[in-house]
């Protein structure tokens, strides 16, 4: 096994982009992932569409080149609002390949971090097991973008360790078979509120997009059909405690659900395999539901069918590994700049809850920007993480977990390395 530059653990949303720019940018790149597809919460979770945000193009080279290799194989949109990140899920699988070839970006598919060496304060190898090969790879730098800061975590570098509060789960899925002409026409009579449904013909097809919560903060259109659901015995009042609809660019006839929201009788563990198994389970009790309260309720769904259900559980937060800085929630609100940032952004903080009424979606006053100093490590020199994992308090971590902010994270990474490399 050749010696990398740059090893990244997991090709997620952060992941790829990092493993994307480094390659790109000449350094000897591999990236490490579990499945057998890159992506991570775009297609394993399928959460689409990214959610939009004002990135002022800072670190946006992987998501400007990602945009424009999906739209090439009929996979990409831009929304009424301008959102670029309407993407195909199964595409993007294709998309990313194409990209990472043409760079010269080594991939390990199916392959899991079981171990590393260290040295003091030194990452020297990571060691991967891929069903019954174990080997160790050597590397000058690594990313940790597994998410849950897994490899982080067999080295023990330091975890933020505040879990008292926790953002619930969510499995989401495809229904097919949709006559979106007729649920369309339908969405638009029946809802008038053009900040939450709203359909546009582009390229020909009807893309479209709705929502509905449990939560009184505002007068959900839909709200009364899921109640008359809820009264039917067709799905519980916990099923309906979010709900959200959308099209898929190149999926005629095809919606993705950014549902259910996961409630059991007790706030999640991500972490905790039973506690995750069980959640798995039960939310395709929940998919089942939705899937017939939609079938009976909504005009145009009458001949539809579930199409594709995740792999991947839609995780908002788990482990936060400690960095050189730790971003707070105060640090969003202030607005500061820094000379040289990670990312620029608006998206609010957005905490979802396991209680009705009880979520947060802050905007700040300001944009802001996040500093490099978040993603290096607090006890290795040459360790570095990217995406939700980072180092940031509960509340800036739910402002910073989207997925046009994981993909500027991951390229800055990059970015930052190479930088040091040239120096050397």
């Amino acid at each position: 096994m050749k010696k990398y530059d740059l090893v990244i653990c997991g090709g997620g949303t952060a992941g790829v982009a990092a493993g994307y720019i480094s390659a790109k940018l000449g350094l000897k790149t591999l990236i490490i992932e579990k499945n057998i597809h890159l992506g991570g919460t775009i297609t394993s979770a399928l959460v689409m569409p990214a959610m939009k945000s004002n990135t002022k193009n800072i670190n946006c080279d992987f998501l400007n080149d990602f945009v424009a290799e999906l739209k090439k194989l009929g996979g990409q949109i831009e929304y009424g609002d301008g959102n670029i990140g309407w993407f195909n899920p199964e595409l993007s699988k294709i998309a990313l390949d194409n990209m990472l070839e043409r760079v010269n970006c080594d991939v390990l598919y199916n392959t899991e971090i079981v171990n590393a060496v260290s040295e003091k304060n030194h990452v020297k190898s990571v060691c991967v097991s891929s069903k019954i090969l174990s080997l160790y790879i050597d590397s000058l730098y690594f990313v940790d973008t597994t998410g849950d800061g897994n490899f982080s975590a067999i080295l023990k570098n330091k975890i933020l360790e505040d879990f008292s509060q926790r953002q619930p789960m969510t499995m989401r899925f495809h229904v097919s078979g949709v006559d979106l002409k007729k649920f369309s026409d339908w969405l638009l009579e029946f809802d008038k509120d053009r900040n939450v449904s709203t359909s546009f013909v582009i390229d020909g097809d009807i893309h479209l997009s709705t929502a509905c919560t449990w939560d009184t903060d505002r007068n959900w259109a839909l709200w009364p059909i899921f109640k008359q659901g809820i009264e039917d015995g067709i799905i519980t009042e916990t099923d309906a405690s979010y709900f959200q609809l959308f099209t898929i660019p190149g999926m005629p006839g095809t919606v993705s659900m950014n549902c259910p929201r996961i409630l059991l009788d007790k706030d999640i563990d991500p972490l905790d395999p039973l506690q995750v198994s069980k959640a798995i389970s039960y939310s395709r009790k929940q998919i089942f539901r939705l899937y017939s309260f939609m079938r009976k309720y909504f005009p145009g769904f009458e001949n539809s069918f579930i199409s594709n259900i995740a792999d991947m559980l839609g995780v908002r937060e788990s482990r936060r590994i400690c960095g050189k800085r730790i971003y707070t929630k105060d640090d969003i609100l202030s607005g500061e700049t820094y000379g040289n940032p990670v990312l620029h952004s608006d998206y609010p903080i957005d905490i979802h809850s396991y209680k009705k009424d009880s979520s947060t979606l802050e905007k700040a006053s300001v944009e802001y920007e996040l500093p490099i100093e978040c993603l290096i490590s607090s006890d290795f020199d040459n360790l570095f993480m990217a995406g939700r994992n980072i180092s940031a308090d509960f509340s800036a971590q739910a402002a910073l977990r989207v997925q046009t902010s994981c993909f500027s994270m991951g390229e800055a990474v990059a970015k930052h390395i190479a930088s040091i490399l040239i120096k050397n």
